[in-house]
């Protein structure tokens, strides 16, 4: 499990940066501890660093994900990420799109207005 749990790790810290990583490690409980090992060795060691997909390709399926279920602080952390994963913003407005048809215009809607705003900040950043 070390393994998978460095591998996780490398790639957590790829795609949220350092200091997202450092800030949710400090901020981790003995509540939380075995939440953010799960995630680590689950989201991170196997899914995102999986070969199938590249970083990318991930990026777009897990914004298009998270806006069709209206998981607005992860979305605004993930449109944050695409900086790390060489997502675009014509590749958020495609898969936002996507989540209008088949998932609804409503959740592509705030979608949008949240990477709209992301992706001014982030361009700020520059």
């Amino acid at each position: 499990m070390k393994d998978i749990r460095k591998t996780g790790m490398t790639t957590r810290r790829e795609v949220l940066g350092d200091a997202h990583v450092d800030k949710a490690e400090r901020n981790k409980t003995s509540f939380d501890e075995p939440f953010q090992s799960m995630i680590t060795e689950s989201a991170w060691g196997h899914v995102w660093s999986g070969e199938a997909f590249t970083k990318r390709e991930r990026s777009i399926v897990t914004i298009a994900l998270l806006a069709g279920l209206g998981q607005h602080e992860e979305l605004e952390m993930h449109i944050r990420a695409t900086k790390n994963t060489g997502a675009t913003s014509d590749d958020i407005r495609e898969a936002l799109m996507h989540v209008a048809i088949y998932a609804g215009v409503p959740n592509a809607n705030h979608a949008i207005k949240i990477a709209k705003r992301v992706l001014s900040e982030i361009e700020g950043e520059d």
